[in-house]
């Protein structure tokens, strides 16, 4: 598939729609009635119109669909940047040149900025075309170049070309302040009150390629949630910073980033330790001791880690645990730990399940082979999280989807998800009460509204993306 646009469930329009179970006070039986007579189309559209907690776990960076970043990049003119991408190469670089940089010449649809641009040569300048000026194949190839879509893309694809390619686009603090707010508007429409987003607050540069410095990245951050729009979305929001684990100077960017995080600690809450796990130079307890240190300084940062998105067996989580992470990335190797998991149960420490991700990067092969359904009903709390889902083409409502699907969700199941992705949030405890209260009036009212009207399950204006179509064929109605 090329690429799919945003597909929008109509419950008119000629599209057809099964009985559904009678109305009943029993919530919990309603729901299982109606996965057994529901069509898939119908458990999509309940979903999506069910109210959800938070999501803990989503990179901003790769929370921004194609077609959105698109749109995002052409409007930063009005801030003065424009964006080129190369749609050849003309080979302008001599034999042996290094291939294995951030940057690599023999990629296509590398995005710079005018300032990047014309410090080209011209040879180079030739390889590349104004992102407004694409025609319609060369903007078809770009929206694809930014996400999984293929069956032969997987975890190296996305870890070796994904960010490569995104170049400048994300180097703007505006541009990425602007995709904030239109994940919070997608997930309030999903009825999300609650996110947490690992955001960017290093190498910025404005229009003329100038350095932003990361206090003035933050107040942008900081103005930009204060905007009427952002307020309109009712989703509340807290950020996250992150370090490359694998750096070799990843413990200097850690003291940096605690420092960072308790100076604006009204929007920023945590250090994230990112990076792909297979690169042992980001072992865990390579960072036990600077965590110690940090520690005798500063209360108020929270840790979560990336840990267990491996194939093999290895202590990372029971290590990061020891770290102090209060939450898990992944977990998918967690299972292969019988030790470390009869620690985590009926415990603090939570594990961001990640459902859509693990199998695009092929971390599982099939939903059979993920560990989702063990952790939770052997009490170790976890919670639904999107993790890249611009480059996955997809949404909240496809991971419960997912795993009701997959793996035969309860009702109190679906709603334990939810309240595990508050309950675990890094927020202050009066907050984290209030919406938890707010969460538990949105469900009951939910819940009252099918007792009422089952169609009111329903929603009449859900929307799905690329994912939900290739994996269950959700794609025409």
């Amino acid at each position: 598939m090329l690429f799919v646009v945003a597909m929008l469930f109509s419950l008119c329009g000629g599209v057809g729609q099964a009985a559904l179970p009678a109305a009943s006070d029993d919530m919990s039986a309603w729901f299982e009635a109606f996965k057994r007579e529901a069509s898939d189309e119908e458990l999509y559209r309940f979903l999506y119109a069910m109210p959800k907690g938070g999501d803990l776990h989503n990179h901003l960076s790769g929370s921004i669909r194609s077609e959105w970043f698109y749109e995002l990049a052409l409007a930063q003119g009005e801030n003065g940047y424009r964006y080129y991408t190369r749609v050849k190469i003309n080979n302008c670089h001599p034999y042996g040149s290094n291939a294995f940089t951030e940057s690599p010449y023999l990629m296509l649809f590398v995005n710079v900025q005018e300032s990047n641009y014309q410090a080209l040569s011209a040879c180079e300048k030739e390889e590349y075309l104004p992102l407004d000026e694409l025609n319609a194949q060369e903007k078809e190839a770009w929206l694809d170049s930014l996400r999984l879509d293929k069956p032969h893309e997987g975890r190296d694809e996305f870890f070796q070309t994904h960010w490569q390619r995104m170049g400048d686009l994300y180097l703007n603090p505006h541009l990425a302040a602007d995709a904030l707010v239109v994940n919070m508007q997608k997930f309030g429409a999903e009825g999300l009150l609650y996110m947490e987003s690992m955001i960017g607050i290093f190498g910025f540069i404005d229009a003329d390629g100038q350095s932003i410095a990361p206090d003035e990245v933050a107040q942008i951050y900081r103005a930009r949630l204060q905007d009427d729009d952002a307020l309109a979305t009712g989703v509340e929001v807290r950020l996250q910073t992150t370090i490359l684990r694998f750096l070799p100077d990843a413990e200097e960017h850690l003291r940096y980033l605690y420092d960072f995080v308790s100076r604006h600690n009204d929007i920023f809450v945590a250090v994230n330790m990112v990076g792909r796990e297979d690169n042992d130079k980001g072992y865990p307890l390579r960072f036990l001791e600077t965590l110690r240190d940090l520690r005798r300084s500063y209360n108020n940062v929270q840790l979560s880690i990336h840990a267990g998105e491996v194939d093999e067996p290895n202590s990372h989580i029971r290590d990061t645990l020891l770290l102090g992470a209060d939450r898990i990335g992944h977990g998918v190797n967690l299972i292969s730990d019988p030790d470390t998991m009869r620690l985590m149960r009926n415990g603090a420490y939570l594990v961001e399940i990640n459902l859509v991700s693990n199998l695009l990067l092929e971390y599982v092969s099939d939903y059979t082979e993920h560990p989702f359904p063990e952790y939770l009903r052997t009490d170790i709390p976890v919670a639904l999280s999107t993790d890249d889902r611009g480059m996955w083409d997809s949404n909240l409502t496809d991971e419960f989807y997912v795993a009701v699907k997959e793996f035969n969700l309860s009702w109190d199941e679906v709603q334990l998800l939810s309240r595990n992705s508050i309950a675990h949030g890094f927020l202050p405890a009066d907050r984290k009460a209030g919406l938890l209260a707010l969460f538990s009036a949105r469900i009951d009212d939910f819940a009252r509204q099918i007792a009422a009207k089952p169609a009111a399950a329903l929603s009449s204006e859900a929307e799905s993306y690329g994912f939900i179509c290739d994996r269950y064929q959700l794609c025409q109605w």
